[in-house]
């Protein structure tokens, strides 16, 4: 589910850089009054309508996904991935021995000669 949903999240980000890029800006009408061309492809209105009318509902498409993909993301792994490993028991180690007095110990020398 979530990799279908994160296809459908890139092919409609895709799609609005797309539609995005095809609108005019606000400054287009200005050119046009100077001598451009009109545009009748879309129509006698132009594409302005169609093209609101498809980024909006992409832009509705692509909020939904990114919202969903976001509570998908935090579901993930209730768990820990320790749990099913076994603890390692510590090593029981035996106390240091010391060394006695009266054995192997070498003697200071005497002070005061």
């Amino acid at each position: 589910m979530t990799t279908l949903l994160t296809i459908v999240h890139v092919v409609v980000c895709l799609f609005l850089i797309v539609i995005v890029l095809l609108q005019h800006g606000k400054g287009a009408s200005m050119g046009a009054a100077f001598g451009g061309s009109s545009q009748t492809v879309f129509g006698t209105e132009g594409p302005l309508p169609l093209l609101n009318k498809i980024t909006t509902w992409a832009a509705v498409v692509f909020m939904l996904t990114s919202i969903s993909l976001a509570y998908m993301s935090t579901r993930v792994g209730d768990g820990s991935v320790m749990k099913e490993v076994a603890p390692i028991a510590e090593p029981q180690s035996a106390p240091i021995p010391l060394p006695s007095a009266d054995k192997d110990v070498p003697m200071a020398p005497a002070q005061g000669k």
